[in-house]
């Protein structure tokens, strides 16, 4: 199960206002506004990692685990089809997509914690759209999901998982990994937005998460799964985010163009719903 995360250090209010506060010039236009406002309100989220980068390295506990016991168990007895390649390798981009979902799933949690500080009040009244604090949001859950992604990476790597290295293919990882991460970050402030309490988000977001891994193709292939988990496994996000990763990484057949385009429409509609409803999580 994953790890619920621990108190963040109290945000500065006026710090984060104050980034976002000014009006934009009458002679600037939108389309130049509201991506500097993306990019100010994700510097000021990432700013938090100086406090407490311990989150992300006890977090590669783990999928440290996954791939060592599960990956090698599995590996010897050879019943799960992986295409020829060995199931730790056709494991690790699974587990990689496993614990930057579950970085980004419980992001909502900081939501109402700002809320209760006054932080998201403030927030809300500069002039910045609320489409582009979520979205600021979103990336900087997408960005420390890319952190936990290269520390993941290099256990599979020590493990003797079998990686492509080639630069584009990383930046293609880093991609697929930064828009899987912005949709559960933006699911999670949309059920934050709903349930309204920590208490509740926490239950919500320990009870979707595996549902979420294991209706994907994280652990075996969409042939091996029953009919009805195959209509399931085709509407999740995270197959598509595996896919990626796995013709990314291992070099296997995968259907590039329809994953990233399913995962920006997933993001994009995240990014909608949770602005929607930052306005009653803030009242």
């Amino acid at each position: 199960m994953s790890a619920v995360p621990a108190t963040p250090p109290p945000a500065s209010a006026d710090g984060a206002a104050a980034v976002l506060l000014p009006a934009p010039a009458q002679d600037r236009p939108a389309w130049r506004v509201v991506p500097a406002r993306v990019a100010a309100m994700c510097v000021v989220e990432l700013q938090k990692l100086r406090h407490d980068r311990t989150e992300l390295y006890t977090r590669a506990v783990q999928p440290a685990l996954w791939l060592l016991v599960f990956g090698e168990t599995f590996t010897r007895i050879n019943v799960i089809p992986t295409g020829g390649i060995p199931y730790r390798d056709y494991l690790a981009p699974g587990i990689i997509a496993q614990s930057t979902m579950f970085i980004a799933i419980f992001y909502g949690i900081h939501i109402i914690w700002e809320r209760d500080s006054g932080v998201l009040t403030k927030l809300l009244v500069t002039p910045t759209p609320r489409a582009a604090l979520v979205a600021g949001k979103a990336f900087a859950a997408g960005v420390k999901a890319i952190v936990q992604a290269v520390v993941v990476v290099v256990i599979a790597a020590l493990l003797g998982v079998h990686l492509s290295w080639h630069p584009l293919r990383l930046l293609g990882v880093m991609a697929a990994v930064l828009l899987g991460a912005a949709f559960f970050a933006c699911l999670s402030v949309t059920i934050a937005g709903i349930v309204r309490t920590r208490d509740r988000l926490m239950g919500f977001g320990q009870a979707i998460t595996m549902p979420l891994f294991f209706a994907s193709n994280a652990l075996y292939p969409t042939t091996s799964m029953p009919d009805w988990l195959r209509v399931v496994s085709a509407v999740n996000p995270l197959s598509y985010e595996v896919d990626a990763l796995r013709g990314l990484l291992l070099g296997v057949p995968a259907h590039l163009p329809l994953d990233f385009a399913v995962l920006a429409v997933a993001a994009a509609a995240g990014i909608t719903a949770a602005a929607a409803l930052l306005g009653r999580l803030a009242r």
